[in-house]
């Protein structure tokens, strides 16, 4: 059995957990303390509010043993707000939460609530077939280091992307029936957890 970790501080934690539960051999679990990391194989940061997000990392003790998790090679994904605070680089702040991955990211790209939309996207790397996509206040990625792999763009921006055993999407897969996305983290920390 696969353990996943979501942290649950605030955001879409529910939705990504069903995700997950719909997956033969994945389970799902909050994470609220360090403690937590120890016991799972990858850790989601879900969608919400990432300046919320990011300050509560800290308050409970979490932003250092996330780094340290993930530089030792755990998997990390990060979906639109955890995007945000994975990002090395964030253009239209002056600080960055986690600075993990190798990605200059815009916070609130596309504008406001009012300026959600969705798309279909072909991502190999993903699935074979198109992917239904779903953007809120979604960040995209303005720039990204020789070490990111782009999967996927939308409108010529760039919205999705992997360095190492870092994922992340500025849309949210947990907002769809698609489990493409969550299959294949799941499978990043299957490898994880055999190399481990």
């Amino acid at each position: 059995m696969i353990k996943i970790g979501v942290l649950s501080l605030q955001g879409s934690v529910v939705e990504h957990m069903n995700s997950f539960s719909r997956i033969s051999g994945v389970t799902a679990f909050e994470v609220k303390t360090a403690q937590d990391l120890d016991d799972i194989s990858g850790l989601v940061l879900p969608g919400g509010e990432s300046t919320t997000i990011g300050k509560l990392l800290k308050d409970f003790g979490l932003n250092a043993p996330v780094i340290t998790k993930a530089k030792s090679g755990m998997p990390l994904w990060g979906t639109c707000a955890g995007m945000i605070l994975m990002a090395k680089e964030i253009s239209n702040e002056s600080c960055t939460h986690l600075g993990l991955m190798d990605i200059s990211v815009s916070r609130n790209a596309y504008g406001s609530q009012l300026d959600s939309f969705t798309a279909c996207a072909c991502i190999p790397a993903i699935s074979p077939k198109d992917i239904h996509l779903v953007f809120i206040r979604a960040p995209w990625i303005e720039k990204a280091g020789e070490a990111v792999n782009i999967l996927a763009t939308v409108n010529g921006r760039m919205v999705a992307a992997q360095q190492e055993n870092m994922l992340a999407t500025s849309f949210h897969p947990e907002l769809t029936e698609d489990l493409s996305f969550h299959k294949y983290f799941a499978d990043m920390c299957k490898s994880y957890r055999e190399q481990y």
